[in-house]
């Protein structure tokens, strides 16, 4: 299933018990419709995101960043406090696209493959420049 949403808050990096990380943040999607009277009728649903592949994304699921989703939804139901019935949507995630971030992130704080010099072999032999015939 896919879900396209706005993330309502920056994404958090929990520990389990078994010490695996997750990254937990939460995604409010906006829909609209027109009931039979013609009214415009706005919804709002929210879903409590999980991820578990990599906590270095939590870095860039900042609040208010548009992001694409896609995993499987779950239901869960509790009661709370005061001993009413609540319940919620999960959005278990397997992959996570970035459309729009809601501010500047610094790009060396995320994780990149290191940068390796091509400019040698390994040999130590430095390529000497090819000329580029092509028109453009």
């Amino acid at each position: 299933m896919n879900i396209i949403g706005r993330v309502t808050k920056d994404a958090e990096v929990r520990t389990t018990t078994q010490d695996k990380k997750v990254v937990s943040f939460s995604v409010a999607i906006n829909d609209s419709y027109r009931n039979k009277q013609g009214e415009r009728v706005e919804l709002t649903s929210y879903f409590d995101c999980s991820y578990w592949l990599s906590p270095n994304v939590a870095k860039l699921l900042t609040k208010g960043s548009s992001v694409e989703l896609t995993g499987r939804v779950s239901v869960r139901a509790w009661t709370d406090k005061d001993g009413e019935l609540r319940s919620g949507l999960n959005f278990h995630t397997a992959q996570n696209k970035l459309h729009s971030t809601s501010r500047k992130y610094e790009p060396d704080t995320i994780a990149q493959p290191p940068q390796t010099d091509t400019s040698k072999d390994p040999n130590g032999i430095v390529p000497q420049e090819v000329e580029d015939d092509l028109p453009f």
